[in-house]
């Protein structure tokens, strides 16, 4: 079994692979707080529940993968597969390790871990030219070219960093539930600031993939989006341009990194 771990800003999400299938995975808040026996201890309680690995902690994991745009996180992961898991061969991402995808931008080094891993799921599992959009504290546009590589991508707020801004600035404004609302057309505060979030991010979604596509390739439709991250779900309806819906791109990405590092371990 492979576990991989993918830490966010907001949400940390968990997968257990069994070969090519992910057969379990968890999502838990993101705690730079959290010490490495802290962490040790959630992992045991969740893996401890699956009926594929044993009581103890590390039993049934040949290996693990991990990446994190928190870095005391990632710190703190470090100690655990070192203090917890020491006999499993564990491959954390940063600079130097082997991922399979070139990353054409200006300074290689400040392009996030997570990003890098779904541009590497998406060319293996569609190829390119590709778009992914990953729906996490803010929404990242990256960009794929057809010769798979990482070309460059776009950062705009969240849904739920704008929906909380909204709540702070807005003197008669609050935080609301992210729905879908009757209408676009809102009846009252509530529908019209749900309204706002889910069209506005549709419409931000369409329109800057649409400039994208138009930069990546000759022919814009030959261009695949793919959308991850947790949020993903509230826009796919209202989106005219995702192709595809992966929700667990990030961890896919980690098992094919752990696998083209694994004769390095």
């Amino acid at each position: 079994m492979l576990l991989t771990i993918d830490v966010g800003n907001t949400h940390t999400v968990l997968g257990l692979f069994d070969g090519d299938d992910i057969v379990e995975h968890w999502r838990i808040s993101t705690d730079a707080r959290r010490t490495a026996d802290e962490l040790a201890v959630l992992l045991q309680g969740l893996m401890g529940m699956h009926p594929l690995l044993g009581d103890e902690l590390g039993d049934g994991i040949d290996g693990i993968a991990i990446c994190a745009t928190v870095p005391s996180v990632l710190h703190e992961l470090r100690e655990v597969t070192r203090r917890y898991y020491g006999d499993v061969p564990a491959v954390l991402v940063e600079p130097g390790v082997k991922t399979g995808v070139p990353i054409l931008t200006d300074n290689p080094k400040e392009v996030g871990a997570d990003r890098i891993i779904n541009a590497v799921a998406a060319v293996d599992l569609y190829g390119g030219p590709a778009v992914v959009v990953d729906f996490g504290t803010a929404t990242t546009f990256d960009a794929v070219s057809a010769r798979g590589e990482y070309v460059g991508g776009v950062i705009a707020p969240g849904i739920e960093i704008s929906v909380e801004a909204l709540g702070v600035r807005g003197a008669q404004l609050r935080k609301i539930e992210v729905a879908r609302p009757r209408s676009v057309i809102g009846k009252n505060t509530v529908e019209a600031m749900q309204s706002g979030i889910i069209y506005g991010f549709a419409g931000q979604v369409d329109g800057v993939v649409n400039r994208m596509a138009r930069e990546l390739a000759d022919d814009p439709d030959d261009v695949t989006v793919i959308a991850t991250g947790g949020l993903a779900p509230m826009v796919l309806g209202e989106s005219s341009v995702i192709d595809e819906h992966e929700p667990w791109l990030t961890l896919v990405g980690l098992r094919l990194v752990y696998e083209r590092n694994a004769s390095r371990l």
